[in-house]
Formats: structure tokens, sequence, C-alpha cells
């Protein structure tokens, strides 16, 4: 009974592994090959000549603050520095309770007007809005704390153009970025209605005013297994989610939407903690049920640099609150998932991300123990443990050096020989602890779900461009 027992487990746990390790190999190929054809086209994406079309949309970048008066100025400066024909930055500050509205005031002569609102969506009380003398494009809007979603959705009723981008207020864009993030839009308008870019690691690099100026690796350890990790989702996973026209998530830091789909769908959730990735699949299942024909498309190359945590007590919190977000957003469209209806979405996209990145902790951490001890009763033999090995280990190691290799080819950050050899090693090494510990976090979250937890816990950052020594918390 119990060697039986333990024969169908381990066999429950190989074909996990070969399932989800075979999809990344596949996306592995779509992203090499796609990332080659991209690579071929940028020499000819005549981004000059999109600077200078009239046919470039305007785009109303939401930038949503609270208590950000360490680093708000630099970064609207930043972005008001960008590339791009026509833009405007809104900035919301979501009930800060420090000087984030007073800072802005003294350094680009803001005056309180009157401005008209949309009231398409339902947000927490707006308290006052400001212009600039010096900077026409730049609208501060003051409101009651009601949470980041709620800012962004804010952000929309105020924006005047067709296009919103929201971008975290410590995310640093570099300064075509958003030419670059826009070009899907450009290209083939009536069926984009949304793009996001790639997302690095900032922590190691040198900054100056909001642009970073040189690359490096962060010095912590955790720090860097991040960078890692960064690479094989968005040029691996994401490349192979939105070659397939079912891309879920664009991070919450830089992404680029139509506003009137926004509005159609009702904005940002403000009842969860992972409003990037609800309001994807929201915009999805709006679409599909209209029987519209749309792209929602990822490029690899529009950087947005983000700082990560260092410390593994911060990760958790961060990996902890991702997991929830998710676990809510598949919740709340659970019709969907095994639903003909949606096509691809429904019968593919959905049961893996609720197989393999919502449950599969519970395999990753079981899977290896099952089988090793189903060997030492006789329950498989060792061809069975050795092909287990190699596809749960192996094969992973072999993923991540893979996207490593096609950010080395493609892109070329890292480019010290010695940061490159880092990165390998840590390529190696993340799938031996750095995984596991993930997935603990993962299941925690579970149990945060059950018990109600909806808070996103502290961030504490050290400062974009601050020195390593001097944290300051945000």
């Amino acid at each position: 009974m119990i060697h039986g027992l333990f024969h169908v487990m381990s066999i429950i746990a190989l074909v996990y592994f070969v399932v989800l390790n075979g999809t990344y190999l596949v996306f592995t190929g779509v992203a090499w090959r796609g990332i080659t054809q991209h690579r071929r086209e940028r020499r000819y994406a005549a981004l000059e000549e999109a600077f200078a079309s009239p046919l470039t949309p305007p785009i109303s970048i939401l930038l949503p603050a609270y208590n950000e008066e360490a680093g708000i100025v630099q970064s609207v400066h930043s972005l008001l520095a960008l590339r791009y024909p026509s833009l405007e930055v809104v900035v919301v500050s979501d009930g800060s309770t420090d000087s984030t509205v007073e800072r802005l005031r003294e350094a680009f002569d803001l005056v309180p007007v009157r401005k008209a609102l949309r009231a398409g969506i339902e947000t927490a009380p707006v308290l006052a809005t400001y212009a600039s003398r010096l900077k026409p494009s730049l609208t501060v809007i003051e409101k009651e704390n009601g949470g980041k979603a709620d800012a962004l959705n804010c952000g929309v009723n105020a924006a005047r153009h067709a296009y919103v981008c929201a971008i975290d207020a410590d995310a640093l864009l570099e300064e075509d970025a958003l030419l670059r993030v826009a070009k899907p839009i450009v290209d083939d308008p009536e069926r984009v209605v949304a793009t996001g870019g790639i997302v690095r690691i900032v922590n190691g690099c040198s900054v100056d005013h909001g642009r970073v100026v040189s690359v490096g690796l962060p010095t912590s350890s955790i720090a860097t297994m991040q960078v890692v990790e960064y690479l094989r989702a968005f040029l691996v996973g994401r490349v192979g989610w939105s070659r397939l026209g079912l891309l879920l998530i664009i991070s919450g830091a830089f992404g680029v939407f139509r506003r009137s789909l926004v509005e159609a769908v009702g904005g940002w959730s403000t009842t969860t903690v992972g409003e990037d990735v609800e309001l994807v699949l929201r915009l999805h299942r709006h679409l599909k049920e209209r029987g519209e024909e749309y792209r929602i498309e990822f490029v690899a190359d529009p950087v947005c640099w983000t700082e990560c945590p260092e410390t593994l007590r911060v990760l958790s919190r961060q990996r902890r609150r991702w997991q929830r977000g998710l676990a809510e957003a598949l919740w709340r469209h659970r019709r969907l998932v095994g639903n003909p209806r949606y096509g691809l979405l429904g019968m593919f996209a959905l049961p893996y991300f609720l197989l393999f990145e919502l449950l599969g902790p519970v395999i990753q951490l079981l899977g290896l123990p099952i089988v090793i001890v189903a060997f030492a009763v006789d329950s498989v033999s060792l061809g069975f443990l050795v092909a287990f090995l190699l596809m749960s280990l192996f094969l992973a190691v072999l993923l991540s050096v893979s996207a490593l290799a096609l950010e080395e080819v493609s892109f070329r950050r890292h480019a010290s020989g010695r940061e490159a050899a880092r990165l390998l090693a840590y390529a190696v090494l993340e799938n031996f602890g750095y995984r596991q510990i993930n997935d603990v976090w993962r299941l925690q979250a579970l149990v945060d779900l059950a018990r109600g937890k909806t808070k996103w816990g502290e961030m504490p950052r050290r400062g974009l461009g601050l020195p390593n020594e001097a944290p300051s918390r945000s």
C-alpha cells in the first residue's frame, strides 16, 4: 500500500516537472527566436521617425506617490525629460503624510487650480489639484489615502490622453523607454490595447539625476539572485506568453494601457494586492466576451529600473504579497479556468498558472523528498530517480543559464566578464536553496490568504542613487 502510494506520488511529481520545465524549454526557444527577430527589427525601428511622427499617440504617465518626499522631485524630472513627442505627467499624492507635495510645489512652482476630473472611476476624495508654472505638462493631485490602485484610478480620471502609462514612484525609465514600449501601439493601434516593458534590478548600478549611467551587479547575494530571476521571468516567461497572445502580467512598475478600456472595466481593483495581474485578466475577459480582436504585448528592451529587496525578511513580504495577488486574481476569474469560451486563455494559460504558479510550491518542495523516500523503499528505480533529478534540477539550471545567455547575446547589459561569470554562478546556485525558500514563502502566502491578511507590508529601500551605507525607509 505504502509502496504504491509513493510510486503514484513520484510519478505525479515527475510529470509535474516535465510539464513545468518542458513548457519553459519551449518558451526559451520561442524567446531566442522572438528576441533575435526583435533585434533585427530594432535596427530599422525608426525611433527618430516615431519621435517626430504626429501619429505617435500622446501618453499620460500616472505616478502614484505615498510619502515619497526623498525622491519624488528626481522622479518627476526624469519623467518630464523622456524622449517622447507628447506626454503629460500626473502625480497623485495618495494621502501622503510627509512633504511629498511641498517638495513638488517648491521644485515646480505649483499653483492650485480647479481641474475638471472625469467621474468614470470612483476614488477616494480629491483634496486639491495643482498645475506647474514651469512645466505645463505636469499635474499634481492631492487626495485622501486609498492605496496605489485608487491613486492610479484617480490619475486615469485626470489623464488628458488616450493612453496611460502606470509606473512606480521609485522606478526609473530609460530615456527612450516610452518610445520603445509604445511601438506596438504605433504599429497596430487598432488591436494593441496594452504593452509592458522589462523591469531590471537597479541595485549595484550608478544613478545620476534619475538616469542609470553605469550598470553593475549588487553586492548582496540575495539581490544578485533576483537579477537572474528577473531575466528568466521577463526574457523567457513573458516573451513566451506574449508570443502566444496569453500575457497575463504587465508589471505594475511599467505598463501602457488604452485609457478607454481601463475605464470600461472599472480601473485597477482596490480590493486586491495584485492589482496589476487582476487588471490584465479583466481586460482579457472583457475583450474576449465581446469577441474583439486584440493584442497585449511584452516588449523586451524598453527598460524600467527598480530597486529589489536585499534582506530575506523584506523579500519574503514581497513574494508573499505577489502570491496572494495571484491567488486573488485567479479566484475572481475562476469561471474562466478550463472554459473553452475563452480559448487558450481559459484552456491553457489560466490552468497553467493555477497548477504551476499557485499550487506548484507544494510539489516543488515535496517532490524531491518523496522521490528519494520512494527510491529508498524500492517504490521507484534508480533510473526513475536519475530521470527526476534531470528534469527537476538539471533542466532548471539549464533554463536559468539559457536565460542568462539570451541576455548576454541580445542586450549585454553586464559587459564585464567578471560580472557575467558571477551571474553564471548564481544562475546555477539559485536552484539550490533560493528557489526552495521562495516556494516556502509562496505556501505561506496561501496561509496569509486564508487568515484574511490584506496588508502590503513595509518595503525598506536604500534609495536610488544613494550610497549602500545609507538606507532609508519608504
